[in-house]
């Protein structure tokens, strides 16, 4: 691997952990203002509709500039939005007017992820040649997913009552927030800080692509060709139908884990976000084993997200710690095997069939248009007020019975081409130009 690859990984993990702590953060600002349960996923909700409408810009954004350049740019909206959400006890809003401005904040850093995201996954296909994308994705995937289990326990950890106790004791600190929450904030925009300095050590990989379309109609139709394009694409509809499902459900499920520790096992928040980082650090092992999967095998771990849909409802027979833990380790090991090799199959044939740039935000409109669905059908649940096991059970049974629908999928896809299986791994021509 390059030296370049590590620092990706590096301002990627920290960015990571900063926007999963902010998001904790954001949670506990919402629960000081006793704002309504459903509040909470809704967050996450605004934070994928950036993706969502912004789809259709980032990717020629991401393309139209060096790519540590472009991680760096956006990495300062998100510092814009954290400092906004830091500064929502100043205007002298109401309760509920605080409320939007949080989600507004985290919106804001959302748009920054959005516009992060193909820059960061791009340049990994710009740096990696095809036959080491699988193991460049098994480490930028499995060091995401530990910047979210870091991001997510720091999160917590800054809310707790006797780390926040102690960040209010100091002066300094003292003199510049008034509780819990702002002082997480504080701590979290230094993480912010610290991933805007990586950002401007990446080197150039010398990777340009023809002039970019700024015509925002031009743009939404080229987009709409390219979600045509590799939905079209018999080994890209597989792939990209998996990896849609896997991040709308592991959205849907870190905030289930939340309800689900403060029902069923009386756990504060606080506690409940060390419960994400167990089935995160779980997704770490499995990203690891996926390592080991060659991209011409990646479409033989499709079963593994069938028996992961009927682990998560194992969830509602536990309540011992360490059947809890198991529960969630196992969740998150399977989940982490067969998405790694879905996704670098997915990054190759949007490599192959456009640039790393647009494929890149193709599948994160994809994904992130089923975290809206996912988090809203959540919400609705939540606001209709069916117990948590009940949502768990649903849950489950969607994600087996959805993947179970794609093993049907990709068999029928290869009996109408026997040999699709010899398209994975070519090399194609994109519209990358390499000087």
């Amino acid at each position: 691997m390059k030296k370049g690859f590590y620092l990706v990984m590096i301002a990627q993990a920290l960015s990571s952990v900063a926007d999963n702590a902010l998001l904790i953060a954001a949670i506990a600002l919402i629960a000081d203002l006793h704002g309504p349960d459903w509040m909470a996923p809704m967050m996450k909700w605004w934070f994928a509709l950036a993706y969502v409408v912004l789809a259709a810009f980032v990717g020629a954004f991401a393309d139209a500039f060096p790519k540590g350049k472009v991680m760096f740019m956006t990495n300062a909206v998100k510092i814009a939005g954290c400092a906004l959400m830091f500064c929502y006890g100043s205007f002298g809003l109401a309760t509920e007017h605080q409320l939007v401005l949080i989600f507004l904040a985290y919106a804001l850093v959302g748009i920054g992820a959005a516009a992060y995201s193909p820059a960061k996954y791009g340049i990994v296909t710009e740096m990696l040649p095809p036959e080491m994308l699988v193991k460049g994705n098994s480490w930028i995937e499995g060091l995401t997913v530990l910047s979210i289990i870091v991001g997510t326990v720091v999160g917590g950890i800054l809310i707790s009552p006797t780390v926040s106790h102690t960040l209010l004791a100091h002066d300094w600190i003292s003199t510049l927030v008034d509780n819990r929450a702002e002082a997480a904030i504080l701590m979290i925009g230094v993480v912010y800080f610290l991933a805007a300095i990586t950002n401007l050590l990446i080197p150039l990989t010398h990777v340009r692509y023809p002039p970019q379309k700024r015509n925002p109609v031009k743009l939404v139709r080229e987009f709409a060709g390219y979600v045509r394009i590799l939905w079209s694409d018999k080994l890209g509809q597989i792939s990209l139908a998996v990896t849609t499902l896997f991040w709308g459900a592991g959205a849907t499920l870190q905030f289930i884990v939340i309800e689900w520790g403060a029902q069923q096992l009386g756990y504060r928040l606080d506690q409940a976000s060390i419960l994400m980082g167990v089935a995160a650090l779980g997704t770490i092992f499995g990203s690891i084993l996926a390592g080991r999967v060659p991209l011409k095998k990646a479409l033989s771990v499709l079963p593994v997200g069938v028996t992961m849909g009927f682990a998560v409802m194992l969830m509602i027979f536990v309540r011992e710690t360490w059947a809890v833990y198991s529960v969630l380790m196992l969740i998150g090991c399977m989940s982490g095997f067969f998405v790694v090799p879905m996704n670098a199959m997915l990054q190759h044939r949007g490599h192959v069939l456009l640039s790393a740039g647009h494929s890149i935000a193709v599948q994160n409109f994809n994904e992130q248009l089923n975290i809206l669905l996912m988090l809203g059908i959540y919400s609705l649940l939540l606001w209709l007020g069916l117990p948590i096991n009940a949502i768990i059970v649903f849950f489950g049974l969607l994600v087996a019975g959805l993947m179970l629908v794609f093993i049907r999928w990709n068999t029928l896809n290869h009996r109408a081409n026997p040999r699709l299986d010899d398209m994975i791994g070519q090399h194609g021509h994109g519209q990358a130009l390499h000087h």
